[in-house]
């Protein structure tokens, strides 16, 4: 970067051409291993996360050593928090133990095991917008609890506030009316609900309010139903006209989605007031 504005200063390059450059310089090198997109937040309004599974663990381990910077006297600075998906409780021990020096810097880890997903963070593990409401998070199950998680604390992460409530399916259909009473009553944004087996919670929450719905199909149910294929089916099926339907166990995908509805609304709220 400092090449990029030095080569401006002396005229080498325009104004254009080192904002062209800039946005590359963006797309940091960790090691040949990956290319980290430090401008996504800026861009889309919520950072890039890393997904754990699958990786190498020393790859792992490689990326998120590269997203530190070192300041004077060995302090370190964060410039967001960062996000990991999809992260076993194996691994997380790993990364505790050979990332120990940060924490004696000040760097904070919070692993939620529900959700697999840590957060490294050095000020705040949260910061709600209270101009951004708030999103309410269903499941059918409790089994379709550990993806509602990832929703919700990608939701907390974005800055948004969420209430939750598990376990109110069509099964005990009675359990779900004053949980949705209630989120009505706080002006939800949006609804984010998980459901496996035949998938009919969403469409039922979908049928009852006037705010975005989005479905997750989680991969609980065997037969015909096994790995969420007859929840996902049945919510793109869905009589209930506006449902929107993220991938099987994308508890990620909906909760940036639902993020995006409430900062979009609150968007439009402010620029009403000017």
């Amino acid at each position: 970067m400092k090449e990029i504005l030095k080569r401006l200063a002396e005229g080498e390059i325009s104004i254009e051409e080192c904002e062209t450059l800039l946005k590359a310089e963006s797309i940091r090198e960790l090691d040949d291993v990956a290319k980290f997109d430090s401008s996504r937040k800026d861009r889309t309004g919520f950072p890039e996360a890393i997904l754990a599974e699958s990786k190498d663990y020393d790859d792992l381990l490689t990326i998120i050593k590269g997203l530190f910077k070192e300041e004077s006297e060995g302090e370190f600075d964060l410039k967001d928090n960062i996000i990991i998906t999809r992260l076993s409780k194996e691994r997380f021990n790993l990364l505790n133990h050979d990332l120990s020096y940060l924490l004696e810097k000040g760097i904070k880890f919070d692993y939620n095991p529900q959700a697999r997903i840590l957060i490294i963070y050095k000020d705040k593990l949260v910061d709600f917008k209270k101009e951004y409401g708030k999103i309410g998070v269903l499941t059918a199950g409790t089994s379709d609890i550990a993806i509602a998680e990832e929703a919700k604390v990608i939701v907390e992460q974005g800055g948004c506030e969420v209430l939750s409530s598990y376990d109110i399916g069509v099964a005990g259909i009675h359990r779900l009316f004053p949980q949705i009473a209630y989120m009505v009553e706080q002006e939800v944004s949006a609804f984010i609900v998980c459901a496996g087996m035949e998938g009919a919670l969403p469409s039922v929450v979908a049928g009852l309010v006037d705010v975005p719905v989005i479905a997750v199909p989680t991969s609980v149910g065997y037969g015909i139903g096994a790995d969420g294929k007859a929840a996902l089916y049945s919510m793109l099926q869905s009589c209930a006209p506006g449902l929107s339907v993220v991938n099987i166990d994308n508890g990620f995908g909906a909760g940036v989605c639902a993020l995006t509805i409430a900062k979009n609304i609150a968007r439009q709220v402010e620029l009403s007031k000017k």
